[in-house]
């Protein structure tokens, strides 16, 4: 729970929107919903809890019909107060557009009448947390019992709102009551008293929000056809495609034969809605790879298509609608026949067919045409390919687009990336696209599997300002430019180059709505000329020569507008090598902070070790022992006295550790103390070291032991010793940067064991390649009921799996219940790459084993099965370490195992604290495999590909 999110999206001085402040009602628990015309027109679904308002964007708003399921797109929390606002946002803040209170009231959990407001809130916590709300309405327009749940496979945020079955259901159109709860207003006449008017006018709105299968068009006109053909013949043959399109023209027998193989990774999935595209990295320069494909880079404006008939849609990657602006693709795409989503990008071409960015800016007024070219297909005929190799779509993709003027299949090469560039160079392209021909689409991602080379420098930036004209020029002289660096925005330049007289008149024009007495930059640039600031709203695009070394663009001239780009987004974008990538080196893919924080903590690690201070003079109980980090490292052999006092300092590596409460049983029964504890990591650790080796940790508490409370705990700010290496990470659900402790060397888990950290959990990746995984992990957990000899079974099905395509795979004990399965990846592909590997892994195992396990994530929903977790293959999530001591009775060790030992006799508790060293020294270190170099994953997910049974 965190407003931090709600107040970063919004400029108090310029919207009436309460501040973010948590504030709980008294009595019953409340619920609201507010009907916003914003970009789209949508509805906000608020339920309080914790103080704040938990929210949901529904775009087609709610029903109180059981059979309409309604998509709900979780966002940030709001507010308490948000709960009565009603009124206009301005436009070009966050969610600019009007709103009001559609309908309010108090709820409360399903099952929870009769409870306290305590336990009601208690309860609905759990379920959030769980993905399954079930709550009761008393609102005065919706009322009864409505099921709000997560989606499966869709991410965190794509939920459904559905109307149970009572007395207050029906299939009536509960939105035809249109006016505010609070006012008895309608949208219209709020504007209207507010002296402006809606985005979407209320009459076209009602008539489509019953009738169109998702919100994706601009709630206006129809697209304009006037640059369509006038005959007859033409417009009637155009009409009956478009209608075949409406409708759909393949069968599921056609789909199946077309996906061919490819069915098997293909999800039945309704059309997306509000689509954000993947993204590339820049890299330095072309390579070779027989792995990789390689597209023209087309030099136009992003957009996804939805080919849907009269429904057809364009929408640019910050989900601005294109539909009208740009209607001759649009018509294009409704012509198609077939229903899809595409990936493409709109151009406008030259008399001599190149394509030319400045000629979009005015498209109508130019001798120009349009066109839209389609490299990647997301959604077709409602199954989602997003899962598909790279390869597969494009082979589907080029079968679904047939020869039309407009929309175009933008073809590709195998292999040979530096021809594909100098043939790029030397007919004037931007530049050209690398992508790993095996690799999934990963919708709102920056990915390294997909990579942009250029062959000038281009840059989107801000305009900040202009300068006053020289001589016989108009409008202005010079646009003053830049970028964010963080929260700061930082001047890189001037143009005055690129403008013709109708661009400088019209670029003019939108600039003095935005006019501002104060300079937007964190430091004021001088000019040659007198200044005229502007907030930061237009976002432009220029090519340029270089980079200076204090981050000025060399030679900038003006390419034209990006309407597609908003301010906030605009940053300086880095290039990298693919040597670097391959390394893992890089933090490309993350968010901004993300990328701050990989190189605040590798130049951390990178920095003189600080001398740690003398250690005070022990009291007479403390005896102070010393040992050296090659000694530690090499034998192991470090041991504390126990007899020596219970607090004692430490020397490891050249950090000095004060060690506390030594004698304090951790394990009662099995009388086995801290101090106990503290040895045997100091024993096992240059077997446990190398699984740790710079990786994040999450900490897991027992200050008392196994029968005492835990707690967790990430966020070491502040809290670290001052040797300790750190390694930050934003936070997207608490909109906060968390700062994990790194076990960069051995003191670092004696550390956490005098914490009471009794077991070790390490990211899956390091931190010098965090969004590489060095391994894929599959965690077999069982329910209650499941005796061990059944998780036996299950792991050597999944063995049978691996073995059949090829890879290899090392077994553990989990410590606990369960087995963990790691597969090698050597730190080569994404975390998504992972998890699909993992869940086509246990999909198969799962359709062997239908029985006796659960690919189900709610534990209520999979009783007595064994859970086939692919889920944890994700950033930030850890398993505990090879060799890692568990909170369980028996003091049970993570034990790698042979293969040949899974049979009937291993138990949980089958190696322990006590004798898992007589065991290392006649196996030695089963594990060493999952550090190797890897599995080749496309041949991998290929081969897994042509067995899933669909």
């Amino acid at each position: 729970m965190s407003l931090s999110l709600y107040n970063k999206k919004r400029r108090f001085d310029e919207t009436t929107e309460p501040e973010g402040k948590e504030k709980s009602s008294k009595g019953s628990l409340r619920f609201v919903v507010q009907k916003h015309d914003a970009s789209h027109l949508h509805y906000d679904f608020r339920l309080e809890m914790e103080g704040v308002l938990k929210s949901w964007a529904v775009p087609k708003g709610p029903s109180l019909n059981p059979a309409d399921k309604r998509l709900a797109m979780a966002v940030e929390d709001h507010p308490f107060d948000y709960r009565t606002f009603e009124g206009i946002i301005p436009e070009g803040n966050y969610g600019g557009g009007t709103v009001i209170v559609w309908d309010e009231g108090t709820y409360e959990p399903m099952e929870g009448q009769g409870l306290s407001r305590k336990e009601q809130e208690k309860m609905l916590l759990q379920q959030l947390e769980s993905g399954n709300l079930k709550i009761v309405l008393h609102g005065k327009k919706l009322k009864g019992a409505f099921a709000l749940f997560l989606m499966k496979g869709r991410g965190e945020r794509s939920w459904i709102l559905n109307k149970k079955k009572d007395d207050a259901a029906t299939d009536g159109d509960i939105l035809r009551k249109d006016k505010s709860v609070q006012s008895g207003k309608s949208l219209a006449q709020i504007a209207k008293a507010n002296g402006t008017v809606l985005n979407h006018p209320e009459e076209t709105i009602a008539k489509g929000t019953s009738k169109k299968p998702v919100q994706l068009l601009e709630a206006k006109a129809p697209v304009k056809t006037k640059s369509a053909p006038k005959k007859a013949t033409t417009a009637k043959k155009a009409a009956a495609v478009k209608k075949k399109a409406a409708t759909g023209t393949w069968s599921e027998s056609a789909v199946t034969k077309l996906l061919g193989a490819s069915f098997t990774l293909a999800k039945k999935a309704p059309v997306p809605e509000d689509l954000t595209p993947m993204l590339a990295t820049l890299i330095d320069e072309p390579f070779d790879n027989e792995n990789w494909i390689y597209e023209i880079k087309w030099d136009g404006y992003r957009a996804v298509g939805y080919a849907l008939g009269d429904e057809s849609a364009l929408i640019s990657r910050n989900l601005t609608p294109f539909t009208e602006k740009y209607y001759p693709v649009t018509e294009g795409i409704s012509q198609l026949p077939v229903r899809a989503v595409f990936d493409g990008e709109i151009v406008a071409v030259n008399e001599k067919g190149l394509a030319e960015f400045q000629l979009l800016q005015n498209w109508q007024n130019t001798p120009a045409r349009l066109q839209y070219f389609v490299f990647d297909i997301m959604w077709l005929e409602g199954y989602d390919l997003t899962r598909l190799p790279l390869i597969e779509r494009k082979r589907i993709l080029r079968a679904v687009i047939p020869e039309q003027d407009v929309v175009k299949y933008s073809d590709h090469v195998v292999g040979k990336g530096k021809e594909f560039f100098e043939v790029a160079l030397s007919q004037g392209l931007e530049g050209i696209m690398a992508k790993r021909s095996g690799s999934p689409y990963l919708l709102d991602t920056r990915s390294e599997d997909w990579v942009k080379i250029k062959v000038n420098q281009r840059q989107e930036v801000i305009i900040a300002g202009y300068t006053e004209p020289r001589n016989t020029r108009k409008f202005f002289g010079s646009l003053l430019l830049g970028l964010y660096d963080g929260d700061e925005l930082l001047y890189i330049g001037h143009t005055g180059s690129g403008f013709n007289t109708k661009s400088l008149e019209a670029i003019y024009k939108k600039l003095q709505p935005l006019v501002t007495e104060d300079s937007p930059f964190a430091k004021k640039p001088k000019t040659n000329m007198p200044a005229t600031w502007v907030k930061p709203r237009l976002v432009c695009e220029i090519k340029f020569t270089e980079w200076t070394k204090d981050r000025m663009a060399r030679h900038p001239i003006f390419m034209g507008l990006r309407v597609d780009k908003k301010a906030r987004e605009v940053t300086f974008e880095k290039s990298t090598t693919m040597a670097k990538l391959a390394k893992g080196k890089t933090a490309a893919g993350k968010a901004a902070p993300k990328k701050t924080a990989a190189k605040k903590a590798l130049a951390k690690k990178a920095a003189p070790a600080k001398k740690a201070a003398p250690p005070k003079k022990a009291a007479a109980k403390k005896k102070a022992l010393t040992g050296t980090a090659k000694a530690t490292k090499a034998t192991g052999s470090l041991q504390l006295d126990l007899t020596a006092g219970e607090d004692q300092e430490l020397k490891v590596n050249d950090a000095v550790l004060k060690l506390t409460n030594l004698n304090k049983l951790y394990w009662k029964k099995e009388k086995f103390s801290k101090g106990d504890m503290l040895n045997y990591y100091l024993k096992v650790l240059p077997y446990m070291q190398p699984y740790l080796q710079d990786r994040p940790l999450s900490l897991n508490r027992h200050p008392n032991g196994i029968d005492g409370p835990n707690f967790y705990q990430k966020d070491m700010k502040g809290k670290a010793p001052e040797w300790a290496q750190t390694f930050d990470e934003f936070s997207e659900s608490t909109d906060q940067t968390v700062e994990y402790l790194v076990a960069s060397k051995e003191a670092t888990l004696i550390y956490m064991a005098n914490l009471g950290c009794i077991e070790i959990h390490p990211w899956h990746s390091r931190i010098q390649s965090s969004l590489q995984p060095d391994w894929c992990l599959i965690d077999l957990d069982p329910d209650k009921g499941n005796p061990f000899e059944q998780v036996i079974d299950t792991a050597l099905v999944v063995k049978k799996v691996i073995d059949s395509i090829g890879a290899a795979a090392c077994v553990k004990t989990s410590g606990s219940t369960g087995i963990h399965i790691y597969i090698p990846l050597g730190a080569q592909y994404g975390y998504e790459s992972s998890k699909q590997l993992a869940e086509l892994i246990v999909t198969m195992v799962h359709q062997e084993l239908a029985d006796t396990t659960s690919l189900e994530r709610n534990p209520a929903k999979r009783k007595g099965k064994i859970y086939l977790d692919y889920l944890q293959n994700r950033e930030t999530q850890t398993a505990a370490a090879p060799y890692s001591l568990r909170p369980k009775p028996g003091v049970p060790v993570s034990t790698p195992l042979d293969w040949s030992e899974l049979k009937k006799g291993l138990t949980p508790t089958t190696y322990h604290a006590r004798n898992i060293f007589d065991r290392l020294k006649t196996e030695g270190d089963l594990f060493k495999g999952v550090l190797g170099k890897g599995i080749n994953l496309e041949q991998v997910l290929s081969k897994l590909a042509a067995q899933i049974k669909p």
